[in-house]
């Protein structure tokens, strides 16, 4: 642990819901900063935090500035000139020989629909959502295989999360709730993520990750078991959407880089966490 605590961490994006969870999960243990998009008065007096367009700012300032061992992307935003900052981020990276660990998403799986995708499986998109996950996927992919973890991430829900916010709003202003009762999936909540990462720093892990739960749900079921475990009493409203009429997966499930027992997690986890 002596060693771990030389690391110092830059958060691309820790200003947002996941980027934030990492942020204070890491700040007691390690030297962490962190980058914010929008004017933000709290953030702008605390010397951990620079603020960052990704439209108009040059990556290099802060890196140079923070001189990171580690740097973990969660970024949101245009996405060609998120690829753009991923292409010097990955010279940067190469250069230093320091690590990037980059959360990705199972998009990069959802041209595949008959199957859950592991780790080695190719990639294969039909969203532009997956495409530009993929496009810095492949990017970081050339890198030295120890510089670099790649964290696809399913769903993620949370007390706090956008996804969660969002149902609670719709609700309020009586919308109708989208349910896609042909998707099965898998899940996992953004304090199980940080756990995650921060065992991935310490042990100095690399490679592809799936971090999903271990079981798989059906959309429009887990989102239902959500709202009970709300417990709102309003009249809640389904959409029921149905993209095609088979059963389509998209679904990250670890095979050959596995988390020990205690960092993974099941979808009744999730529900058990959001009632508390």
């Amino acid at each position: 642990m002596r060693q771990a605590s030389k690391h110092k961490i830059l958060i691309l994006g820790a200003s947002g819901f996941i980027g934030g969870s990492i942020y204070k999960e890491l700040c007691s243990y390690f030297k962490t900063f962190g980058t914010y998009n929008i004017s933000n008065r709290a953030l702008e007096k605390n010397k951990h935090f620079f603020q960052y367009n990704i439209e108009e700012d040059d990556i290099y300032e802060i890196l140079d500035i923070v001189k990171p061992t580690i740097v973990i992307s969660a970024l949101r935003g245009d996405f060609s000139k998120q690829v753009l900052m991923h292409q010097h981020l990955a010279e940067y990276v190469f250069s230093k020989k320091i690590k990037l660990l980059f959360l990705s998403s199972a998009n990069v799986f959802d041209g595949y629909s008959k199957y859950p995708s592991y780790e080695q499986d190719k990639t294969y998109s039909n969203s532009i959502f997956g495409h530009f996950k993929i496009k810095i996927e492949n990017l970081l992919l050339r890198l030295p295989k120890k510089q670099i973890a790649i964290l696809r991430l399913p769903m993620v829900f949370g007390a706090q999360s956008p996804r969660i916010q969002e149902i609670e709003q719709q609700i309020k202003d009586k919308i109708p709730i989208e349910v896609f009762p042909n998707l099965i999936m898998n899940v996992t909540t953004d304090s199980k993520v940080t756990q995650q990462i921060h065992y991935i720093i310490n042990r100095n892990k690399s490679g592809v990750f799936h971090l999903g739960s271990q079981d798989l749900v059906h959309h429009d079921d887990f989102i239902k078991e959500i709202i009970d475990s709300l417990d709102l009493k309003d009249k809640i409203l389904y959409k029921r959407v149905y993209t095609t009429n088979d059963d389509r997966y998209l679904a990250v499930l670890p095979k050959f880089n596995k988390l020990p027992n205690h960092l993974q997690l099941s979808s009744q986890d999730i529900l058990t966490e959001l009632k508390i």
